[in-house]
């Protein structure tokens, strides 16, 4: 019995565990459901959440062939070129290729000199943001025009580049390419001629890029334009564009140059076709095929070596790619260097193995140095196991983008220039004041420190033959000291607005065809000094306030102005009306006319009038004869019927027989 009933103990025990087990197994069966539950929910919410990422929208880009009148599409990519329209002036005309990398067009556009020293493209509705900026050149088919020309390129007031001889002979200096910040929705690029041979456009390219590409340091991008100077694909035998590599669209398209050796006999060249990873990333966007290809170092010389001309004086960022492609390089520390730049080291024990993450992986360094010489060399020394290597080479120029004009005093320059017909000659397109080395002609600039702007402080252009009037609008030019268009033709009224530029010290308007009276505003100028208004055919009382500043040293000529009068060396005036009294007079004559008007209606409507009544008067006369008839008639029977009446009266009764 006892032996039963430790049977039935145990039993039970091992009833009471496998049913423990049992709920622990059904809990963890559980735990497991609401984890795979949890996981499937936070895979699908990842899911949505990079569904509802948008797309990256397609940036920017415009092309345009210069001269051409129908868009145009360029083999091998079947690249659009929009047609040359309302962009600019100049001439269009037919194109040679200066280079092989130069896009296939047909036709340029060049600015000669009869049509100005400057002269831009202006190009609206361009989005806000970063963008590359190429311009290629071109050569005109005519032998009797200089078949090179060099002048100066501009990018939104910034000089960026002046064409070298010998630049149609050199594949990279066919184009000039900038990355720029554009702010304002518009694009302006100009070129200015200096004196050899006329400037020939055969393309311009606006593509727009990351607003972070190629940023450095802890500077803004907005500020700085990059030039570009060089930008090598190392190893590779062939010029390729971004398009040629199927690159993304946001990095711009650049033009990569091939470079098979820095040392002839001193480095080696290897390729593969291996994928790279961390490649056509954001913010630059660099195209895989840039990393298949490599210049290594030799058993005789470890080290790599790069130099190439520069200008002086100026910064430089250099960006350096590196991918491990080496199939003998297997581990990390088999390739170590230093790079070094002018005899700096500025990275040291480089392994790009390590750094990459492994093989196959893409990598970018990036310095800015300041280069005193007219040499940059880079240099890649060897410390280590294997060779130098390097993939690919950019180096661009870092400029300072220049403060642009105010655009109300722009705005007023270009009504000026309208107004006055100034000729093609003097150009005056573009910003006024930038580029510092190219200024409008006849125009003064200041940088105003406290707008951070430049501004118009003088106007000299006597003697241009200038034949429209004075628009209003000088007024909007504040900070003018002095105006000179002497020797002109320009007529109409003085505008009184000029009594509004405080600061104006001179003004000449002399031996012009101004006409009317001298604006009273003019003695509002306290800082006038000159005043020169001979030879004119101005009438009238010459300004009290002017007048009498006179007697304070100010340089005052009237002369040659056979109506002015009222100070000493003109003629005396008579009895001088002012303006105020001139409107009044003006007012009551033409009130004095409307009532003669008016009176000569009210006569003209009564002798209507009567007249009316007359006609109606005519047609009914024999009805008023016959009616006059009858009642006299009548009167003449009752007055004789009445005199009867009285007479038997008078008699007495009638006796009747």
């Amino acid at each position: 019995m006892v032996k039963k009933q430790e049977e039935r103990v145990r039993g039970e025990y091992e009833d009471e565990a496998l049913a423990d087990k049992r709920k622990k197994a059904k809990a963890r069966t559980v735990v497991a459901a609401t984890m795979l539950r949890f996981l499937q929910l936070w895979l699908l919410v990842l899911c949505l959440n990079f569904s509802s990422f948008p797309a990256l929208p397609d940036p920017f880009a415009l092309r345009i062939s210069c001269g051409a009148r129908a868009n145009v599409r360029t083999p091998p990519t079947n690249t659009l070129w929009y047609k040359d329209f309302d962009y600019s002036g100049g001439i269009p005309a037919t194109a040679t290729r200066p280079s092989y990398v130069t896009p296939p067009l047909k036709t340029l556009r060049y600015f000669p000199l009869s049509v100005g020293s400057d002269n831009c493209y202006n190009i609206n509705r361009v989005p806000k943001g970063r963008y590359l900026v190429r311009i290629f050149f071109g050569l005109l088919a005519q032998p009797k025009i200089d078949s090179e020309p060099l002048f100066d390129i501009s990018v939104e007031g910034t000089l960026i580049g002046s064409l070298k001889s010998g630049w149609s002979g050199n594949d990279d200096q066919a184009f000039s390419e900038s990355l720029v910040f554009l702010r304002d929705n518009t694009a302006s690029i100009c070129f200015h001629s200096t004196g050899h041979g006329d400037p020939s456009i055969l393309s311009l390219e606006i593509l727009q890029i990351d607003n972070k590409a190629y940023r450095f340091g802890d500077q803004s991008s907005e500020g700085l334009i990059l030039r570009t100077v060089k930008r090598l694909d190392c190893g590779n035998g062939k010029p390729k564009f971004g398009a040629d590599y199927g690159a993304d669209r946001w990095g711009g398209d650049r033009f990569w140059k091939p470079i098979k050796t820095f040392s002839q006999s001193f480095d080696r060249v290897i390729s593969v076709e291996n994928k790279i990873k961390q490649v056509s990333k954001p913010p630059n966007f660099y195209p895989e095929g840039i990393y298949k290809t490599a210049i290594v170092g030799t058993d005789n010389q470890p080290d790599l070596e790069y130099t190439m001309d520069v200008d002086p004086n100026r910064k430089y960022s250099i960006w350096l790619h590196f991918a491990e492609i080496d199939p003998s390089i297997t581990s990390f520390g088999q390739r170590v260097f230093d790079i070094s730049i002018n005899g700096d080291i500025v990275f040291e024990a480089v392994d790009i193995s390590r750094i990459g993450g492994g093989h196959d992986n893409a990598i970018a360094l990036n310095k800015t140095v300041t280069v005193n010489g007219r040499t940059l060399t880079l240099t890649l020394h060897a410390k280590e196991g294997s060779h130098a290597i390097i993939n690919a080479i950019e180096v661009f120029e870092v400029v300072m983008a220049e403060s642009k004009t105010l655009v109300e005093e722009v705005r007023a320059l270009q009504t000026l220039k309208k107004s006055l017909g100034l000729p093609m000659r003097l150009g005056w397109n573009g910003d006024p004041c930038v580029p510092q080395q190219h200024p409008w002609s006849g125009a003064d600039c200041q940088f105003d420190r406290t707008s951070r702007k430049w501004v118009i402080d003088g106007l000299g252009l006597d003697n241009q033959a200038l034949r429209g009037f004075l628009p209003g609008e000088i007024s909007k030019l504040h900070h003018l000291q002095s105006i000179n268009l002497s020797g002109n033709i320009i007529h109409g009224a003085i505008p009184s607005s000029l009594g509004k530029i405080t600061s104006l010290q001179v003004l000449d308007l002399s031996y012009n065809s101004f006409n009317g009276s001298i604006p009273e505003s003019l003695g509002q100028l306290t800082s006038l000094r000159t005043l020169n208004l001979n030879g004119n055919s101005l009438v009238g009382k010459v300004p009290v306030a002017l007048g009498g500043r006179l007697l304070h040293r100010a340089s005052f000529n009237f002369t040659d102005n056979a109506g002015l009068c009222g100070i000493p060396g003109l003629p005396s005036c008579g009895h001088h009306l002012t303006a105020g009294q001139k409107v009044a007079i003006v007012l009551g004559a033409l009130i004095l006319l409307l009532l003669i008007v008016l009176c000569s209606i009210c006569c003209w409507k009564r002798r209507q009038n009567i007249l009316r009544a007359q006609q109606i008067a005519a047609r009914e006369a024999p009805y008023a004869k016959a009616r006059t008839n009858l009642s006299r008639d009548i009167q003449m029977t009752r007055h004789h019927n009445h005199g009867n009446a009285r007479t038997a009266v008078e008699n007495g009764p009638s006796l009747l027989s």
